[in-house]
């Protein structure tokens, strides 16, 4: 797993963190899921490679290449929500550890050179790339399943875990610069209500654009109500799969901001 990528410490602001890199194109720093860079995760990061990318990986929890299990998951679930950098219930403020994240943009744009880098993030990390787009190097922020803050009443479930400042920076940069955003989600997972998207369709307009992926009994495709990652675990990597459309999708919105 990862045997293409160099791994070395990249620090900011006293924090230091091992990031693994390879390819070569355009930068898009990824984030990975709970529980932490397990096999999909690296076949993701790989396909970008593969596509023509340049790609930072930095590990924010877990154990590097240990298999998925539900007790790992919820192990470093449970360790994320008690940890500072992450800020699990926050509606309206982002998790510290974006700053960081930012930085780690600024470094991979000015590695890799291009108009900008990209930036997605997947389940407790999606709404990260929302406040990455306080960096201007970020041209292409993709939400895959965002999952925080943590859907625990009306307030939570709309909200998009940045500040009002920070949301008033990604409002401009997209309706006044042309910037966009593309979200991910399956349309029965209880971590990513349908009333955050609407709040992200009311915030940025037609800057946003979403996919969802019907997961109500009895779907065409048989996908369980308890699917959730959209380009990762739950992937079905077979053509006309809805799954399968979505990372398309993503491949080719990598490609239009980033290489046109």
């Amino acid at each position: 797993m990862l045997e293409s990528f160099d791994c070395a410490p990249f620090t900011h602001a006293g924090i230091t963190r091992p990031v693994f890199r390879a390819g070569r194109g355009p930068g898009i720093v990824v984030m990975h899921e709970i529980p932490g860079i397990y096999s999909a995760v690296a076949e993701f990061a790989e396909r970008l490679v593969e596509e023509g990318f340049r790609v930072a990986l930095p590990e924010l929890f877990g154990e590097t290449g240990r298999p998925f299990s539900g007790g790992y998951a919820a192990g470093e679930l449970l360790r994320a929500c008690v940890r500072r950098e992450f800020a699990v219930l926050a509606a309206d403020r982002s998790s510290p550890i974006t700053d960081w994240l930012r930085a780690l943009c600024r470094d991979l744009h000015q590695e890799s050179g291009g108009v900008g880098v990209g930036a997605i993030g997947m389940c407790l990390t999606g709404n990260f790339a929302l406040a990455l787009m306080l960096e201007p190097s970020v041209r292409a922020p993709v939400l895959s399943q965002p999952s925080l803050p943590f859907p625990v009443g009306r307030r939570r479930r709309r909200g998009l875990h940045v500040s009002e400042d920070e949301l008033a920076v990604i409002r401009e940069r997209v309706c006044r610069q042309g910037e966009k955003v593309l979200g991910l989600r399956f349309t029965r997972d209880p971590m990513v209500p349908a009333e955050r998207f609407d709040r992200l369709r009311e915030e940025l307009g037609s800057g946003f654009e979403a996919i969802e992926i019907d997961s109500s009994p009895g779907n065409a495709h048989g996908l369980s109500a308890s699917a959730h990652s959209v380009v990762t675990k739950d992937l079905v990597d077979e053509a006309g799969h809805p799954t399968r459309v979505a990372l398309d999708r993503v491949l080719g919105f990598f490609r239009e901001r980033l290489k046109s």
